[in-house]
């Protein structure tokens, strides 16, 4: 039922409503998928835009023309209410450009609905960019064909926009090119990177990440046979690092060949994605986490000589496209000097760029589910896409529909109780994430985003436990545990579940299951280790890949196709993980050193190749040692009570080759 309205008002209406349908078939203002080049406005679009009757109020100072049409037409439709425009907040860019509106209709849901309904039926004539509406926003044309996405509480119905509805028109095209700027320029006047819906904003900045006459050059893009992706800037330890553009963190702490490094996600001014990559820093010198929003010039981390580093130095680099989500590295030096962004084609448009969640490798979940476990891998650093992923397979397979003995439902297998359970936050831990109304265990969007919330908390739990020392292990493998046994069995146990036959005939390989299974779902090098080539020869690249984990520390029980666990390797953790990595997860190892002595092809010692493996210490049911042969006599190993390490070959051992 529609809500009255005054005559002159429903004759505005009228009127603007035979221009809406004029303008309706016009296309809208988008950006093509992947190709990085706008769409730009045609005159006569911008000529037909609806302008209907002002309506007094002042809420219309200062919006710009499209958000004052918007504002109007929607008054003309569903009459005076209480209204904000214009707000001189920085922790509103939107409202502070003069882009957003929001139309409080306070406990009517009702019209709050039905003037979401009236803005999506006129999403191309208004120009919007998205809508936001009981804590969800709405953005038109997502490729996937989902275009409700949750948001975050913030803490009140305000700022949750459940009395209000909020919409916010495109910015106007760039004319021109945004140049350099340094950090001793005032950020506050600039345009934020990531706009009130939580999305990324194209705002086109870059600096050096590194001060004028702190470094220098030590190593270039391109060197050492083309395998050094990105421009080495020696400094001293501890010099500042700064974030080179407007952007959101996706990735910031241990990688594989950094020690630790940040991924920022970015937008340039014409809406094209990129990341910047920084690493080689301690764990104690990186002063952001995922999921953090920074500023070009932003201190984010200190120079340091972490991971395969011969020196204190800043490793950048450069990703059109994504470092998480498939793009490939470019010389980034004519990029900081000025130069626009060379253009990167990537899968897809909703394919995890500007969230955590694009570890998933592209292809490997039902179409329909891959922007799902994406948006639930980005809720917390401690629980990835792919590990979701690799945990949905394991708890239904994909399969919708199914219930357990037990009564568990659905994609993510949740007993109900569980479901209706509260969160942190205070709401279920399945909640109406798909904005179809309802919240269930089995729709897709709800039963994933609460499996994401369910092992957000349960990883918070286990880690605060880790932290008063009741409990001891890998995080991850812990958190699995404790989604299938409970989390009291994980704290009874101090550890890995060990109480009743169930834990060992049940939950450890349930755990072991999962952690095997989560690098096939996993793009590789989305953690920062190595990236094979497929056109290359399998040894030297496994070297190189074992290469990256020298130093990890030694863990019984440790390692695998995941990478480390338990805190690191043990023997055949650690050639496993060198073996994945290098073949592009393709062979999986067995988990010791007797079975994997079975796989490949042996070789006499003296004809052994780099990346071959090497196998001692042989008893009655084979080779208790198994290490990585580096050539001239010297291998890579997980030296037990030590770390990974480079050592001469023990006597007596005898080597295999992987794979041909």
């Amino acid at each position: 039922m529609r809500p009255k309205v005054i005559i002159g008002a429903a004759v505005g209406a009228a009127l603007c409503l035979v221009t809406l349908v004029l303008v309706i078939i016009l296309p809208a203002s988008e950006t093509t998928c992947g190709a990085g080049t706008p769409v730009v406005p045609t005159a006569t679009a911008a000529l037909t835009e609806p302008n209907c009757p002002a309506t007094g109020s002042a809420a219309e100072a200062g919006l710009q023309d499209g958000a004052l049409r918007v504002l109007r037409c929607t008054v003309a439709r569903f009459g005076m209410m209480d209204m904000r425009g214009l707000v001189a907040d920085d922790s509103y860019p939107d409202h502070r450009e003069g882009r957003a509106v929001e139309f409080i209709v306070g406990a009517d849901q009702a019209k709050g609905d039905s003037i979401v309904a009236f803005l999506q039926e006129n999403a191309a004539a208004f120009r919007v960019d998205y809508v936001i509406w009981k804590q969800r926003t709405w953005t038109p044309g997502a490729a996937s064909g989902i275009s409700w996405n949750p948001m975050d509480d913030r803490g009140d119905a305000a700022r949750n926009h459940m009395d209000r509805v909020q919409v916010t028109i495109k910015a106007a095209a760039a004319t021109t090119t945004v140049p350099v700027i340094s950090p001793s320029v005032s950020l506050a006047a600039m345009p934020g990177a990531v706009n009130e819906a939580g999305r990324l904003s194209g705002a086109g900045r870059r600096q050096y990440p590194l001060a004028a006459g702190t470094f220098t050059i030590s190593d270039t893009f391109g060197s050492r046979g083309g395998a050094h992706l990105g421009v080495d800037m020696a400094a001293s330890a501890g010099t500042p690092i700064y974030a080179a553009s407007d952007g959101l963190v996706v990735a910031s702490g241990p990688a594989s060949g950094f020690g630790d490094w940040v991924v920022i996600d970015s937008l340039d001014e014409s809406g094209r994605r990129y990341s910047t990559v920084y690493g080689h820093m301690y764990d104690n010198g990186i002063f952001v986490r995922t999921g953090d929003v920074v500023t070009m010039g932003q201190h984010i981390a200190d120079v340091g000589s972490n991971g395969e580093s011969s020196g204190a130095h800043l490793h950048f680099e450069l990703v059109p496209g994504g470092r998480l989500t498939g793009g490939h590295q470019v010389d980034p030096m004519a990029w900081l000097s000025g130069a626009s962004l060379p253009t990167a084609t990537v899968p897809n448009c909703e394919n995890g760029f500007g969230t955590a969640g694009g570890n998933l490798a592209s292809g490997k979940v039902p179409a329909e589910l891959e922007i799902w476990y994406r948006r639930a891998g980005s809720l917390c650093p401690e629980i990835s896409a792919s590990l979701l992923a690799a945990q949905g397979q394991a708890e239904s397979g994909f399969q919708r529909g199914l219930t357990s003995p037990a009564g568990a439902q659905g994609l993510a297998q949740f007993l109900p109780s569980t479901a209706r359970s509260l969160a942190p936050d205070g709401q279920p831990y399945v909640i109406d994430a798909d904005g179809n109304g309802t919240a269930s265990t089995w729709d897709d969007g709800d039963a994933i985003m609460g499996q994401g919330r369910y092992m957000c908390a349960i990883a918070q739990t286990v880690k605060g436990w880790m932290e008063q020392g009741k409990v001891q292990g890998d995080l991850t493998s812990l958190t699995i545990a404790a989604y299938n046994a409970g989390e009291g069995a994980v704290l009874a146990s101090g550890g890995m579940p060990n109480q009743v036959p169930g834990h060992f005939s049940e939950t450890r390989p349930y755990v072991a299951r999962i952690l095997a299974a989560e690098a096939g779902f996993r793009s590789m090098g989305s953690g920062g280790r190595f990236v094979p080539d497929a056109a290359a020869d399998l040894g030297p690249q496994i070297a190189s890949a074992g290469h990256e984990w020298l130093g990890t520390r030694y863990a019984f029980g440790g390692g695998g196709t995941q990478g480390p666990s338990n805190g690191g390797f043990d023997e055949p953790g650690f050639t496993a993980a060198a073996v994945f990595s290098a073949s592009g997860g393709t062979i999986t190892l067995p988990g010791t050193a007797e079975q994997q002595w079975e796989i490949g092809t042996e070789v006499p010692l003296l004809k052994a190749a780099a990346g071959d493996l090497v196998f001692g210490n042989f008893g009655p049911r084979g080779p208790a040692t198994v290490g990585i042969y580096l050539g001239s006599g010297r291998m890579l190993y997980a030296e037990p009570n030590g770390a990974v390490t480079e050592t001469p070959l023990l006597n007596g051992m005898k080597a295999r080759r992987i794979g041909g």
